[in-house]
């Protein structure tokens, strides 16, 4: 059965607290898994999660801070000790190659797996597949850092009556949807366009064009809201998002639902960031995040 849910692994910014681990997000997508920003411990997180090694697909990393890559030396080795039947690709920005090759060889191990390396230079699509196609953006962010987008290709929904009305059943519905076309009867005449899936991972950033282009009419947005909006110049100047501010990408971007997460520690009210979403116009699905939730993407839209 397909499962398309967002697995958070941690949801704390810098450093770790007792009740935040370091990043770690794992998107479950049908039968593949993609791990985003796996910080200090998430190997660990996995395991209390119920995610096991196999389970990912692709990594893709934001950015070389730690808390969003200090994890990949681990994470790496686990899916090489559990000899994973399939390659892992890893996407990250090209300016960090160095922080990438270091972590991935941090230590000794034995290499069963294959990963690839799929370094990101420059904003388009890096991944076309049946199930999604994977973009990046660049972010705002005192070192190099992008944000990724995967987008279902659009499909077609059968109409009944439509059907009905042109006297098409049976296995004949089934030839209309493999061919295009039936007896004159097009299958734009008996269907309609069910718009595929969008699901964006916006994190350290300010307000930029990047963010708002990632948003853009998501399912489902996981972004970054380090500071409440009394810091708004506090994250301005290091290179993050408030509560408001994120809320407001997701409202002007159409996003259905909202999940907000990488919190500083400074703050003990996780209500808090919910109440300034929500004063800032959100007035959709809205998720502050906890570490080891599990949060389902919303039922497609009618």
């Amino acid at each position: 059965m397909s499962v398309r849910e967002l697995v958070v692994l941690g949801t704390a910014s810098q450093v770790p607290t007792r009740h935040r681990n370091h990043n770690g997000y794992l998107l479950r997508w049908d039968g593949e898994g993609i791990l985003f920003d796996p910080g200090e411990g998430t190997q660990r997180q996995m395991l209390r999660a119920g995610v096991a090694a196999h389970d990912i697909n692709r990594i893709c990393v934001t950015h070389f801070h730690g808390d969003h890559s200090l994890g990949l030396a681990g994470v790496i080795q686990r899916v090489n000790l559990d000899q994973v039947p399939h390659p892992v690709t890893a996407h990250y920005p090209a300016s960090g190659q160095r922080f990438f090759e270091r972590l991935r060889y941090a230590t000794a191990y034995r290499e069963t797996v294959r990963v690839n390396e799929h370094p990101v230079a420059h904003d388009g699509v890096l991944a076309a597949t049946p199930p999604y196609t994977l973009e990046a953006r660049k972010l705002s962010h005192p070192v190099e850092s992008f944000g990724y987008r995967l987008t279902e290709p659009d499909g077609r929904r059968m109409l009944p009556e439509r059907l009905a009305a042109h006297g098409i059943k049976g296995p004949d519905v089934g030839r209309i949807q493999r061919e295009g076309a039936l007896g004159g009867v097009g299958i734009e005449d008996v269907s309609e366009i069910r718009r595929g899936q969008r699901f964006a991972f916006v994190m350290d950033t300010r307000l930029c064009e990047g963010a708002y282009e990632l948003a853009d009419g998501c399912d489902m947005l996981v972004i970054e809201s380090t500071f409440l909006d009394e810091d708004r110049q506090l994250a301005t100047d290091h290179g993050h998002l408030t509560a408001g501010q994120a809320a407001a990408v997701a409202r002007d971007a159409g996003v259905r639902h909202l999940v907000l997460t990488h919190f500083s520690q400074r703050y003990n009210d996780p209500g808090e960031f919910e109440r300034q979403a929500r004063a800032a116009g959100f007035d959709g699905e809205l998720s502050v995040a906890q570490d080891l939730v599990r949060v389902p993407l919303p039922k497609r839209a009618p």
